[in-house]
Formats: structure tokens, sequence, C-alpha cells
């Protein structure tokens, strides 16, 4: 922007005073417009908007230059801050205290930043509070800031006066990354704002240095480094489509998103919890909870008839909000959710009504060459090189100045050395300084520099030795100054520098990317975040399922008359299934373990099973550690309800033993044991049993097989440990145990299904005769030649197998014989259950 000429505009009225001062009358008008745009110009060029090489505005240059100059370096103490405040304000920035300490906090900001450029010490503020003052703080300079000023005393750039013409302070800093796109910044001037999001260090080097080499590549290509912001506070970052427009034209408006997970509330007896870990940029817990509460409570109404009175409240289903923020683990805003709700249809409100979710608007405007321009990412970055180029050019003729200004001096000290004895007999000869230097300069064809500088040097230094070094520090000058010369003399060369010193730069202070970049148009990508189903979730009838491979999930809760209706409609999956187990999708079960201890365990945070299931795996289940804490080589056996008529549970274990427990839980405890057992031994399976007629089986390694009815077994309390369930013979153990029903015609005949390993053999469930609680078992396989033990064995309706991947293994059709000796089938099963009814 020009400054306005007026002397053409102004009335030609002159007159004079009494002193004989010219007095020119000039219209208001005129004049407040010019006072006006001298006003302008000065916000804009001296305070608002920054520099587009250094990506500094005035007041930040003025600070680092200020504490360089001072010597408040990385590797100095610290000082009080208001030493650097008043020492700034002083000499360079006559702006008032305040202004010069809250620049300088935000330099010091890790959340503001990416690259601090102010190592503070103490208390210097948060997204919520205000910083101490600065008589309680103490600053120095980050290691990231001395790649801004490192090259200042090597005539890299040019300097000007300060505000009273007293001191010189540089016009721009040399800068040595990209530090407008690396930390952002923002102003607002007279008409105009400038207001730009942070890069991470990294990406925005590679994408310097790639346009380095390819001067004419496009956005796209300069995208692939640089996909995205990259916030210091992490979160997410919503539509690309949206990034890319503003990298094309400097301006745009982005989606931001805080970082959150559903899961179930720690100590919360069942209830779900969303606990928030990173936020959006520039927004704090504070700002987060007044939103949630303002929503909850309604918005208090500040005009019109209905002033004073609350809003209906828009936010449903929280109980609690708890700010667990530390410096240790970092944000961590905790969410409870009421009984009953949907975290993830919470969370979607949250992010609707509260700053959880809101935009960034981007405006590139920066002065280049004095002038507010709004660059896209690319011509940003070809500002910053070009501004490299210089810089590492003027630096590179500096240090060739010098290097061969030392070199001219010590051609003329090897000179002298030649023939010292001559030297010194001028020096002696001579009747004053003057006469002995133009001797020197006469007799040995030396300037007034060499000259002078042999007449300074002591003649201690004239000897052997020094000559040697003198020797040696010409042809290593001689050596660097044909370096420079070759940079300053080929572009190629220049570039290469450049490159590999943003390279250096970015391999010791890169950091990997915190924001996660969610790509496509805005639109679609908030319309597709929205899940569906109610905030609350209905307490409908579900099955909670526990796999074969250790997995535990549920269905959908659903009506009974769909249930039915989809039976009917013979749309019909499986998976193998270990235990399943009916509640409702409010309700709770029981986690029976193989060390005898059972959990209580909500169903709501369970996953649901999608509508279709091509494998026999529950693999869209969440593993049971992940629910309960199980120790070293327990696992899940078994499921049951909490409530509902039935027996109790029938549990089998390796050594024989078998309990039914009598359904009597504890009502204040989530975790109890639920049978004693012996040194060595483990429960095998769990089952729920609603019949006396039910029969038991124990399937032993010895190939082995006993049933008998669960009616023969007296139920027992928490503590009892069981009775005996099977003898075994020596050597022998259980390997299954299984509740059959005979009289469920529905889920069809029960099978037995056994494996060697390599041969497996399915076989009715009738074929094998009941006998008595405590004996022996009859035969139900025949041992082929190399075969020795059973290693699978399993008893119960629609049989399916399964690899302890869950991949699928084709059973044999079933044989008649109790004892046969199986099919060889290709990787035998190892693991075997039955199929569920999936429409």
């Amino acid at each position: 922007m020009a400054r306005r000429k007026n002397d053409t505009k102004r009335t030609d009225l002159s007159a004079f005073d009494q002193a004989g001062a010219r007095i020119l009358d000039n219209p208001l008008t005129t004049e407040v417009e010019d006072s006006y745009l001298e006003y302008a110009y000065s916000v804009i060029h001296s305070r608002a908007l920054p520099d587009a090489r250094d990506g500094l505005k005035p007041v930040h240059r003025r600070i680092l230059w200020s504490m360089y100059e001072q010597n408040h370096r990385p590797d100095r103490p610290y000082v009080k801050s208001s030493r650097v405040v008043g020492d700034c304000m002083g000499r360079y920035h006559p702006h008032g205290d305040t202004a010069i300490y809250d620049a300088m906090v935000r330099l010091a900001q890790d959340f503001s930043l990416n690259a601090p450029l102010i190592d503070g010490h103490g208390n210097f503020g948060s997204l919520d509070d205000g910083p101490a003052a600065s008589r309680y703080t103490e600053a120095r300079m980050s290691r990231e800031a001395m790649l801004l000023v490192g090259e200042l005393g090597e005539g890299t750039v040019d300097f000007k006066p300060n505000y009273d013409g007293s001191e010189l302070e540089p016009k721009v800093l040399p800068a040595a990354f990209p530090n407008l796109l690396v930390n952002g910044t923002s102003g607002i001037a007279v008409g105009m704002a400038t207001n730009m999001i942070p890069h991470n260090l990294g990406e925005v080097v590679a994408a310097a240095r790639h346009l380095i080499t390819n001067p004419e590549a496009d956005l796209d290509a300069l995208m692939r480094f640089v996909p995205g912001p990259d916030l210091p506070t992490g979160g997410q970052l919503l539509g690309l489509d949206e990034v890319r427009r503003a990298y094309e034209t400097g301006r745009g408006v982005v989606r931001m998103r805080a970082r959150a997970q559903t899961g179930p509330l720690e100590g919360g007896r069942g209830r779900q919890a969303i606990t928030v870990t990173e936020l959006p940029y520039g927004v704090g817990t504070e700002k987060i909870i007044e939103a949630i509460t303002d929503e909850v409570k309604g918005k208090m109404i500040t005009s019109g008839p209905k002033r004073g009175q609350r809003q209906a409240a828009r936010l449903q289903g929280i109980a609690d909000v708890k700010d667990l923020t530390d410096r240790e683990h970092g944000t961590r805003l905790v969410i409870e959710c009421k009984v009953g709700v949907n975290p993830q249809a919470l969370l979607a409100d949250l992010y609707r009504l509260t700053p959880l979710e809101t935009s960034f608007g981007i405006n590139n405007l920066v002065l280049v060459d004095g002038q507010p321009r709004t660059l896209g990412l690319k011509p940003l970055l070809e500002v910053f090189v070009q501004h490299r180029y210089d810089v590492v050019t003027r630096r590179t003729t500096y240090r060739r100045t010098k290097r061969q200004d030392r070199l001219h001096l010590v051609d003329g000290l090897l000179i002298a050395l030649i023939d010292i004895d001559r030297v010194v007999a001028i020096i002696r000869g001579s009747d004053d300084a003057a006469a002995a230097k133009a001797s020197l300069m006469s007799e040995f064809s030396l300037s007034d520099i060499q000259a002078t500088y042999i007449l300074d040097t002591p003649l201690r230094r004239l000897t052997r030795f020094d000559r040697i070094e003198l020797e040696t520090e010409q042809e290593r000058l001689r050596a660097e100054i044909a370096e420079l010369s070759r940079i300053l003399d080929n572009e190629d060369v220049l570039k290469k520098v450049v490159s590999d010193e943003l390279a250096e730069v970015a391999s010791e202070f890169g950091a990997p990317r915190r924001t996660t970049l969610i790509g496509g148009d805005l639109k679609e990508v908030l319309a597709a975040s929205v899940p569906a189903g109610p905030l609350e979730v209905a307490d409908d009838p579900c099955q909670v399922i526990l796999s074969a491979t250790g997995l535990i999930a549920r269905t959908a809760a659903e009506s009974e008359e769909a249930t039915e209706g989809r039976r009917r409609s013979g749309r019909v999956k499986h998976d193998a299934v270990h235990a399943l187990v009916h509640s409702t999708a409010r309700g709770r079960v029981l986690l029976i373990t193989s060390r005898g201890r059972a959990f209580k365990t909500d169903v709501l945070p369970l996953p649901v099973l999608p509508e279709q299931i091509g494998t026999v795996s529950l693999r869209g289940g969440v593993s049971a550690s992940e629910l309960v804490p199980l120790e070293k080589g327990e696992r899940v056996v078994g499921l049951a309800p909490l409530t509902g008529e039935g027996l109790g549970i029938a549990m089998g274990t390796r050594q024989g033993v078998v309990k039914v427990v009598a359904p009597e839980w504890p009502v204040r405890s989530d975790e109890f044991e639920v049978m004693t057992l012996k040194e060595g031994d483990e429960i095998l399976q769990a089952t729920w049993i609603t019949d006396p007629a039910v029969f038991l089986t124990f399937v032993t390694s010895d190939a082995s097989l006993l049933k008998f009815q669960a009616k023969n077994v007296r139920p027992q309390g928490l503590k009892g440990g069981g009775m005996a369930g099977m003898t075994l013979a020596s050597g022998a153990s259980v390997i299954s145990f299984n509740a059959v029903s005979t009289t469920d015609a529905e889920h069809g005949e029960p099978m037995v299904v056994t494996s060697t390993g390599t041969q497996v053999k399915v076989t009715p469930f009738a074929a094998y005769p009941a006998k008595g609680r405590a004996t022996g078992g009859v035969r139900v396989q025949r041992f082929l030649k190399g075969e020795s033990s059973l290693q699978v064995a399993w008893v119960g309706p629609r049989p399916v197998g399964a690899s302890k991947t869950g991949d699928p293994i084709e059973l044999p059709e079933p044989d008649s014989r109790r004892d046969g000796s199986g099919e060889a089938v290709l990787m035998g099963p190892q693991i075997v259950g039955h199929m569920i009814e999936r429409g």
C-alpha cells in the first residue's frame, strides 16, 4: 500500500503566524482521510500482518532480536520475562508492555505453536487461563528460535533504524525453516485480517525441498507432502476438499473435531463414558464444560420478552462431566453417560452442539515486498525458498569475503617469513611506524593492510613453527574460498545447499503428525459421521455370544416377533459358538472363567454382530480380556444370566469334577468366586441349565465319554468345590464338558464330535448309553496306529469345526459307529462349537 500524496489536494491558502511560520489551511475531510491512511498503513506494516519470509509480525521479530542481542540463548540461564519485555519496549517496540508480553507468551505455548520460539519457565497460561504476570515467569530462546536468528551476524539481511534512530533492528530474520506455515499466525489490521493454520514441520520442509528440485510442481504434487494442517492439539480435521481449496486460493474453512472414544466408565458399575483426549485447536476444556452445561440446562435468554428465562435443553443423556487433565496424562475430559444411553449417539450430539467440533477460517494474508497479498500453499513456499536463496547467497558472500581478507593477511605474513631478517632490519632502521610500513610495502610488494598487520604481529609468532601453521591455514582458506565460490557461481549447487540445510532441520526438529485427516467433501463427511439409532437404547431382547475363538459379542436388540419372523424366513447364517445366553440390551450377564471366577458385565457396550456373518468366527467381537481383568492363562469358558428361572450353572473341570452352582449371586459385588478348584485343576466349560433332564457329558483324552442327567448333581453354593463327575484312568484328563438337551427338537439332534488331530468323527449322541455319575464312561473313538489321545471333543446340536483363527473346517458326515476311527480331514478341527441362527 503506497503512502498517499496530499500536496495536490491541499488548498493553497498560505498564511504566516507572528513568528513567521507558514500555515497551510487543509480541509477537514482531506486531513481525516490522510490521517486514517497513515494509521492503516502503520497497523498493516508495523503491527498486524506477518512477513511471508520469516512468518513473524514486528513485535515477535523484535522480541527475538532483543533476546538474541542480550544473549538469552538456549544454553544460558533463564531470565525474568519482565526484563525481556522492558528491553524490547525501551529499544525497539514502544507499544506497551502488555502487548509485548502477550505476544511473548504465545511464542512459548506448545498448544499454540508446533515449534515454540520461547522456552518458558513458569505459568505461561493454558487454553482456558491466562499466564502469570511477567515478574513471575522466566524465559529464554528455544532451539527452534535459534534457527530463525542464527545467521544474523553474517550479513544475511538488511537492518533499519529503530523508532528513535538510536539502534538498528533487522527488517526480516534469516529463518532457516518455514515458520509461517509451521506455526501459523493471526492478526487484525485495518480492513483486513490474517488467520493462518499450523502445519507439520517435517511435511512442510519436504514440500519445500520438492519445490527446490521441481519448481514447476503443481499443488497436487505438493499436497503429497503436505496433505493438510497439523495442529498442536491434535484432534481430527474433516473435509480435505476444503483444505485443497484453501491451499489453492489462500482462503477456506476447515472443520476441526476432538478425538474421543467411548467405553465403560472405570469403576462406574456398567455406566458408559465418552473420554476426550484431544481438543480442536484453540479450544479448552473449560469452554467445553461451559457449553455442555448450557445445553443440558438450557441457555439463558438475555433479550426479548422471555429475558431471564432458559431455553429448552438440547442435550440429553449426560450424568456428569469431569476434567481429569494433568501434565502427566495430558487432556482427559470424561463425560459420563446415563444408564441405557447410546454413547455414539450422544457423542454425535456433542459434536453438533458444543465446541468439540468447530471451524477454522483460513485466510493467508501476508506481506510480500511490503504489500498485503493472499497466498496459497505453493506461493508461500516459493517466497520462503527465494528468501533462503537470498540468505544463503549473502551468507556465502560474507563468508568468502572474510576468508579472502584472512588469506590476504596470511599471504603477507608468509612473504615476510621468507626473509625475516630483512624485515627486522627494515623495521629497526626506520624512523617511525609509517616509514617502516612504507619500506615494507616497497621492498616486498605488500599492501597497506598486509604491512600494517606485519608490524602489529609479535616477533615471537614469526618462527618456523608458525610458518607451518600459516601454510596449512593458507591451503584451508583457499579450499574454502573455492567451495564458497562454487556455491555463488552455480545455481544448482546453491539449491542443493538450501535443500540439504532444510533436511538437517527436519531431521533434528521434525515430529510425527498429531492431527488425523479425514478426506472427502465436508458435508458428506459430517453426514456420514452421524450414527444411526436413537440416543437411548431400548431394553429389547438380545443374545450374548461367546465364540469358540474367545470373542464376545451380542446380537442386535429386537422384539420377539422380529426374531421369529427372521427364523421363519429361512435366511440362516451360522457361527462357531462356545456359549450363548439370552439377555436384554440394557441388561447384565455373568462371565465365568477357567479359574472359577465370575464377573458381572453390561450387555450394551458389547459389539453388535452384523446382519450377515460369512465366516465361522465372531470376528466382530471383543476379546474377553478387554472386558474383565483376566490373569495369565485364564480364559472365559461360559456365560450365565443374572436373572431368570433355571437350576444354575453347570461346570465341569479337567480333573473330572462337576458342579451345579445355585443362582444366588452377590448383589454388591461385581466379581466373585463360583467354584473352589483343586491345585492344577481348571473349568472347561460353564453352561446355564434350566431343565433337570439335561445330560451332562464328559469326554476324556483317552477317548471315553460319560453322560448322566443334571438332576443327579445337587446344586451347591458359591464356595462349594463340586463333586465327582467322572472317574478317570491313569494319565487321562477331561478335554470337553457339555450340557446337552435331547428334547429340544428345534435345534436338531445332538452330535458327538471327536478328533485326534487328523481323524475326525461325528456320531449321534443317542448312540452312547447314559451311566451314573462318577463312573468311567464308554469308548467314543478307536485309535489308529500312531494315535494315542483325543485332541478335541464337543457334544451338542448343529456342530461346526474351525481352526484357532476361526477359519471354517468341513466336518464329515455322521457315523453311527460309536467306537469308529473317523475320517481323515485336512487340518482337523482345533475348535468345535455349534451354529447360531442369524438372519
